[in-house]
């Protein structure tokens, strides 16, 4: 767009910060959600002289679910706007934070980004020897034979597990057909490349799963020139009293919060796992 004795606009990038867990966990309902994103994704391709959107990715994954509901409406968007995406790693893209990095048209990452994690993980602890031990008689009523599946305070079933199994494998072949449909003939044939394992961003270039290593700065001034003018759109947007009560439209001055709230000690050590990972 040409504007009177002034000339050319400089040319527009939109940064979509997509940096966290994916999918609600806790109180707070902390996590990167669709509903908590859709809005920030709608006004990032909204600009009519926009060049492209970037994706600046930070997730050690999380809800698969929320994952491609994320990366859908993405492309959706990049498909009815006709604009180029680029997805740019920084600490780690891997799991479901690899899904969202799949909704660009280029991936690229840091030379030390962690990327990968084609897999699927179930996880959780048993307590049933322990129960016994301080005397507690448990007693569950179900009507469904499978409705206590892998019921935590019951010795482990074989069946359960089989079925948890078949579903894990699923929801591989899912995500696998997924990284396909995206990067085609980019991938290496390495047979450990949906195997779970996961590497640096230089190795993973290596492997196509992603276009090579850049930083989206100076990947972007490369690309669009040194006037390139960047915008970025963050999901956490809203006052600053409501962040700081935690997201929630409804909460109250007069709320006081427990000083340990158990919910939220799970969600928190949950988050922790999935960034301990990686070594983050």
């Amino acid at each position: 767009m040409k504007l009177p004795f002034v000339g050319e606009s400089p040319p527009l990038v939109t940064v979509i910060e997509l940096n966290g867990v994916i999918g609600e966990m806790g109180a707070g309902r902390k996590g990167l959600t669709f509903k908590k994103l859709e809005k920030a994704i709608e006004t990032a391709f909204k600009p009519g002289s926009l060049k492209a959107v970037a994706l600046a990715i930070n997730s050690p994954g999380g809800s698969p679910v929320q994952s491609r509901l994320i990366m859908s409406a993405i492309r959706r968007l990049a498909k009815e706007k006709d604009i180029p995406v680029l997805a740019f790693v920084e600490d780690v893209g891997a799991s479901g934070g690899y899904i969202l990095a799949i909704a660009a048209d280029e991936i690229y990452a840091d030379e030390s980004s962690i990327v990968g994690s084609i897999g699927v993980i179930s996880g959780g602890f048993g307590f049933p020897e322990a129960i016994k031990k301080l005397g507690v008689e448990r007693r569950v009523y179900t009507a469904g034979e499978n409705k206590s599946t892998l019921d935590p305070f019951k010795p482990e079933d074989p069946e359960d597990v089989a079925r948890l199994e078949t579903m894990l494998a699923e929801l591989h072949e899912q995500f696998i057909a997924l990284v396909k449909a995206r990067r085609g003939d980019k991938l290496s044939s390495d047979p450990d490349l949906f195997s779970g394992r996961f590497w640096t961003g230089a190795t993973a270039a290596e492997k196509g799963l992603v276009d090579g290593t850049a930083q989206l700065g100076d990947f972007l001034r490369d690309r669009y020139g040194k006037d390139v003018k960047v915008k970025r759109i963050s999901p956490e947007s809203g006052s600053l009293l409501k962040r700081l009560m935690g997201g929630e439209a409804g909460a109250s001055w007069f709320e006081t919060p427990a000083l340990i709230d158990a919910d939220d000690m799970l969600a928190a050590g949950e988050r922790r796992a999935l960034w301990a990972r990686f070594g983050l």
